[in-house]
Formats: C-alpha cells, structure tokens, sequence
C-alpha cells in the first residue's frame, strides 16, 4: 500500500511539473505580441482569392506590431498582400512604403502566397523613414 501511494504520489508531482512546463511555453500567443501603435486601414479587399490591405502609420515605431495585428484579423480564405506606408512623403504615383507583408488563409490563400496556410510573411523597407 506505502508502495503505491509513493507512486501516486510521484505521478502527481510529474503531472503538474509537466503541466507547468506546457503553460509557460506558450511564447507565441497574442499575448506575449507588442500593442501595435495607431495605424487606419485605407484600402481593404473583400472578395477574391488575392486581396489588398493598404495601412498608413505616422512612425517607423513597431511595424512588425502593425503587420501583426492586422494579419491577427483577416481570417476569410485568401491570399493577403498588405502594404504599410506612411501617411506622409507619398505622391499619387507611388506610396512612402514601410513595410510589405502576406498571409496565406486556408488551400486558396496558400496558392495565392506561395505560403503554407497560416502563415505570414513581412520585410520592413531598408532606410524608409516616416514621417518623410
């Protein structure tokens, strides 16, 4: 009997230390993900299986944080394309781009990115500044 107490007792030692470890490995969630500063949405698809997303921020401050939270929210099957650029320096001809990035949601979204589904991709522009 002491014996298969003993045993009980060190599975259920086991079972929280391991229970501990799997919590605390949870680095990816949303929560561990910095706020993202202020940034509008200025051009957004809904329809098709490749869909635009155009966002203006007034700072380099946190894009990969942007790219993030927008990414975070589209969730329809398509390929995503976003785009990040400043609300300042840009002509009619051509933007102040930050930043580039992509999501693939679901088979479709896969395809059009050339990602696996659920993934994302993002490149921030070498020497872009904001505001310009």
């Amino acid at each position: 009997m002491k014996r298969t107490a003993a045993v009980l007792s060190a599975v259920a030692v086991l079972a929280a230390a391991l229970t501990a470890c799997s919590s605390s490995d949870s680095s990816d969630s949303s929560e561990d993900k910095p706020a993202a500063p202020p940034y509008k949405i200025t051009k957004q698809d809904t329809s098709g299986n490749q869909r635009q997303v155009t966002v203006e921020v007034s700072s380099t401050k946190d894009l990969r944080a942007v790219f993030d939270d927008v990414a975070d929210k589209l969730t329809d099957e398509a390929g995503y394309f976003v785009q990040i650029n400043c609300t300042t320096g840009g002509t009619k001809a051509a933007d102040n781009r930050l930043a580039n990035g992509k999501k693939a949601v679901g088979p479709v979204g896969a395809a059009s990115t050339g990602l696996d589904d659920g993934k994302t991709e993002y490149e921030a522009q070498a020497g872009a500044k904001c505001p310009a």
